[in-house]
């Protein structure tokens, strides 16, 4: 009898990873769960729900009756993800923390240490799928966006390669949340209604200025006006504002343009001058000051490993939560892109990532520097 095929299955202990290990046993796997610990300053259970977490991880790991265990990536974390998202703050952008964490610990560290435990492959509960896939006779891994749109997670995954691609399994990409849930009620699971966790993994509910000032020092400077340049407030740093921002500016009351309504059109901040300390700021959703149509990604990462096509029509996000955009890329120079969209994007920010899809494939991307 041959033996089965081990995974060891990333388990946070909401729904989706918990399904992936009933699926993954259902389908015969000698199945491991893994319970992640990535935080470790002030995990305490106001904002925090590393235990409460565990907690469920245990209990389903018990009504499945699978193997757990728990491993401390926290030092690890440290060193590659959050050391630098204080450095791209301190810089002026805003970076995506759940990007590194994915390409450098879930994949990395992760897989890693399952491969120690002598698993053939990892599992995670993303919402994505993987494709083997052969092409000139050259066979890859490719990443393809979930069945479900609305919760898609490609975008997160992009910078994973080929290895990392070749031992992994998604085992629900192809359900809808509803669906998992379902399942999830069926087998026993208590987690099966369980909120889904959002924001930053290390940061929770607390307030994200007051996280960010624990570490960054605070440097007060003007609010200015990009047009006419003259003085209308004061930030408290430039980390604690991002481009497209409307709320927490705090000069609501400055008189400026009006609409047509003879209503005064809100600020948005469009333009931060790291070297001069300044955030700029416009009137109105759609001033050109936040809308561009070209951009330039840096850092780039291939899925297959090879460059893509420049001057053929793919679609991008410039951000997770905005739509594909249809667009091409019109250089690729020293580790540069240069992308052009049909049409103009809002509020592209240095910082974030830019994500290209041919279809339903996930081609790759880079953080985006201008």
């Amino acid at each position: 009898m041959s033996r089965k095929e081990k995974v060891v299955v990333g388990m946070s202990g909401g729904v989706d990873s918990s399904v992936a290990a009933l699926l993954l046993k259902q389908q015969g796997y000698d199945v491991v769960g893994l319970f992640m610990k990535n935080w470790e300053d002030d995990d305490d259970d106001e904002y925090c729900s590393t235990r409460a977490d565990l907690v469920d991880v245990v209990s389903v790991a018990d009504v499945l009756g699978i193997e757990l265990e728990v491993v401390n990536f926290s030092k690890e974390y440290k060193e590659r993800v959050f050391t630098d998202f204080l450095k791209e703050y301190e810089a002026g952008r805003t970076p995506n923390p759940d990007i590194l964490c994915n390409s450098e610990i879930k994949f990395k560290a992760f897989l890693d240490h399952a491969m120690a435990l002598g698993a053939d492959r990892i599992a995670t509960g993303h919402y994505a799928q993987v494709r083997e896939w052969t092409n000139d006779g050259r066979t890859e891994f490719q990443l393809l966006k979930a069945e479900d749109g609305t919760k898609d997670q490609s975008y997160f995954l992009y910078r994973l390669n080929q290895a990392q691609l070749s031992r992994t399994l998604f085992p629900i990409g192809h359900l809808y949340k509803r669906d998992v849930r379902k399942l999830a009620e069926a087998a026993g699971l208590h987690v099966h209604d369980k909120k889904d966790s959002t924001g930053i993994c290390f940061i929770g509910e607390r307030p994200f200025r007051e996280f960010l000032s624990r570490y960054l020092p605070a440097r007060p400077g003007e609010i200015r006006t990009l047009e006419g340049d003259r003085v209308i407030g004061q930030h408290q740093g430039l980390m604690h504002h991002t481009i497209g921002q409307r709320k927490g500016l705090q000069i609501g009351g400055i008189k400026g343009n009006q609409d047509e309504a003879g209503e005064h059109d809100a600020w948005y901040a469009a333009v931060k001058d790291v070297a001069r300390n300044v955030l700029y700021v416009v009137q109105g959703h759609d001033h050109p000051a936040l809308l561009k149509d070209r951009m330039i990604a840096a850092d780039l990462s291939w899925v297959s490993g090879r460059d893509p096509r420049t001057h053929w029509v793919y679609t991008a996000k410039p951000r997770y939560r905005t739509p594909d955009a249809p667009c091409e890329i019109d250089s690729l120079v020293e580790g540069r892109a240069e992308i052009a969209f049909a049409q103009p994007q809002w509020a592209v920010t240095p910082g974030q990532s830019v994500v290209i899809y041919e279809s339903r494939v996930c081609l790759g991307g880079g953080i985006i520097v201008a």
